[in-house]
This record gives structure tokens, C-alpha cells and sequence, in this order.
């Protein structure tokens, strides 16, 4: 019984030494510096957590908490033991890939494929049908870049349409995946003349005329590739956008705030890049997955300065 007493005092007393109150003098030198690096806003209180023993020699780890009335974030540090040096560091875990780990979280199932299925770089595009720069990057992709490098990328679309300002991508987000859900092709078709001619829909006066004309698009396209067109036609008429939504809330997970956003490999490009910066991180990506990069035609003039995402 003693022996089990004296064992519970000691676990406490080493719980107790785990973590220590940091000296009101440290804590604020600490706040002091903090502040000035990081140009914090007036509204913003420091909070100086407890050092605790870190893995690394002669320093102690130490949490920082940053706090508004509307939000909170704890920072991790490092406090040297004789109160000298503070160190914001960023630990990283060379064990594990990190744009292999990101594209883990992207679900590809049941989306729109061009390119090789078995391809080792894939590139997942974010899309809005409404953006003018995701047309930009589109009428890049298809057909210069899908053309140079041929079957070496497979290329997905994934819908972000910006509801707040696009008032009807999110339709014809849902008309193209009524077509995918029965051929392919058909999607890329409608995609493709989407994006070269976003000013047809623009044109129509009011969101019925322009429902009616994505509506109209869709269904040509059901007939040219002989689709079931009662099918279609329910789909498109339902107009359920689940598939849409989740897909915005997976965007929303991976950092996604404007269109068009691509990952590459899960390397993230925000924006319609030129055309030599696009070629830039394919290659960079098909580098590192040990494929052969294509010879390029020289870039045209028109790829020039980058566009911002989102418009």
C-alpha cells in the first residue's frame, strides 16, 4: 500500500513538472516580439501557453494562442531554456507525400475523364462553367496541353461553381453531369462549347432564358451521342445538385476559394496560368513520376501576363 502511494505521488509530482507556468517576465517578452514580427491587429490577444519538454536540446515547446472575438488559433513554438530565442517552426513528416496524401482526399469516382486511365500524372481541375478565366484555362488545357502531352496525363473536372456571383453555373454543372452519368464524351463536348461560348448564355435575358438555353445545349448533346433523352431530360429537369455540393465542400477541405484551381499530382495551381507556367509544373510533375516530358511548341504571344483566379 505505501509502495502504491509513494508510486501515485511520484506520477504526480512528474505530471506536475510536464508543463510549466512561463515567468510573467518571458511571457511578456514573448507577447512583445510576437506582435511586432507579426504586425498583429490591435483586437488580437496574445496568450503565452506552458513550456513543455520538447525533442529538440535546450529548448522547450511552447503553444501560443492568438484570439478575436470571433476566432482563436494556438501557434506552436519553441522557447530556448535560458529565455533567449523564440522559433516559429513548421514541422514536416519526410515519411509521407504530401501532394500524394492531398489527392487521397479528392474522389474521382463516377467524374469525367480525358486522357490515359492508368496515367501517372493526374491533374483534377475545379470548374465553373460561368468563370471567363476558367474558360481561359480550359481552351490552355484542351487541346494545347492535352495535345502535348498526350495519353502521359489523365485530366478530371470537378464542379466549384461560385454561386455567389455566377448565377447559373451551378445548372449547368448539374446538365453536365446528367450527360456523364450516361457517356463520357458527351460531357467534354458540352463542357468544351461551354467554355468557348459562355457569351451565348450570357446573352439570354434572365436566369429562365439561360436555364432554357443550358437545357437546350444538353439535350443536343444527349442526341448526338445517342443518349437515353427521357433519361436526360428527367435528369436535367430534377436538377439535383448533390454531386455539385459535395463536390464545393471537398473543394472548400483542400483550400479552394476561387476557379479555376487545379491540382496537379496534388500540386496546387490557383488560376489560369500562362501557357510556359502551366508546362512548368506539368513537367515538374512528370519529372518526379519519372515520365518522359514532351518536346513544346514555342508558347503564343497571347499567353501572357497571369490571370487572377476566380473573376
Amino acid at each position: 500500500m505505501a509502495l502504491r502511494r509513494s508510486f501515485l505521488i511520484l506520477t504526480l509530482i512528474c505530471l506536475g513538472c510536464s508543463a510549466q507556468s512561463v515567468s510573467p517576465d518571458l511571457s511578456k517578452r514573448i507577447e512583445r516580439q510576437v506582435r511586432a514580427t507579426y504586425s498583429l491587429p490591435v483586437d488580437v490577444q496574445v496568450t503565452v501557453g506552458p513550456a513543455k519538454p520538447s525533442e529538440f536540446p535546450n529548448y522547450d515547446a511552447l503553444n501560443i494562442t492568438l484570439s478575436t472575438s470571433e476566432r482563436k488559433q494556438e501557434v506552436p513554438f519553441l522557447v530556448s531554456k535560458d529565455g533567449k530565442t523564440l522559433i516559429r517552426m513548421t514541422k514536416m513528416d519526410l515519411s509521407q507525400d504530401p501532394y500524394a496524401e492531398l489527392m487521397k482526399k479528392i474522389d474521382t469516382s463516377g467524374r469525367p475523364t480525358r486522357g490515359k486511365k492508368d496515367a501517372k500524372v493526374v491533374a483534377v481541375n475545379y470548374d465553373d462553367f460561368q468563370c471567363p478565366y476558367c474558360s481561359r484555362m480550359h481552351q490552355e488545357l484542351f487541346p494545347t496541353i492535352f495535345k502535348e502531352y498526350g495519353d502521359r496525363v489523365l485530366f478530371i473536372y470537378k464542379d466549384y461553381p461560385l454561386v455567389e456571383v455566377h448565377t447559373w453555373a451551378t445548372h449547368a454543372a448539374v446538365n453536365a453531369n446528367c450527360l456523364v452519368a450516361q457517356n463520357n464524351d458527351a460531357y467534354w463536348d458540352y463542357a468544351d462549347y461551354l467554355h468557348a461560348n459562355q457569351h451565348e448564355v450570357n446573352a439570354e435575358k434572365g436566369n429562365d432564358a439561360r436555364f432554357s438555353a443550358l437545357d437546350k445545349l444538353a439535350i443536343l448533346q444527349g442526341q448526338k451521342h445517342n443518349l437515353d433523352l427521357a433519361k436526360l431530360q428527367s435528369c436535367i429537369k430534377a436538377q439535383k445538385d448533390d454531386t455539385v455540393k459535395s463536390s464545393m465542400h471537398e473543394a472548400d477541405t483542400l483550400g479552394v476559394t476561387a476557379t479555376p484551381t487545379l491540382f496537379i499530382n496534388g500540386e496546387k495551381v490557383d488560376g489560369a496560368l500562362p501557357l510556359s507556367e502551366l508546362r512548368m509544373v506539368f513537367d515538374r510533375a512528370l519529372k518526379q513520376a519519372g515520365v518522359a516530358i514532351p518536346a513544346h511548341d514555342a508558347a503564343p504571344a497571347s499567353s501572357g501576363a497571369s490571370a487572377p483566379p476566380g473573376d
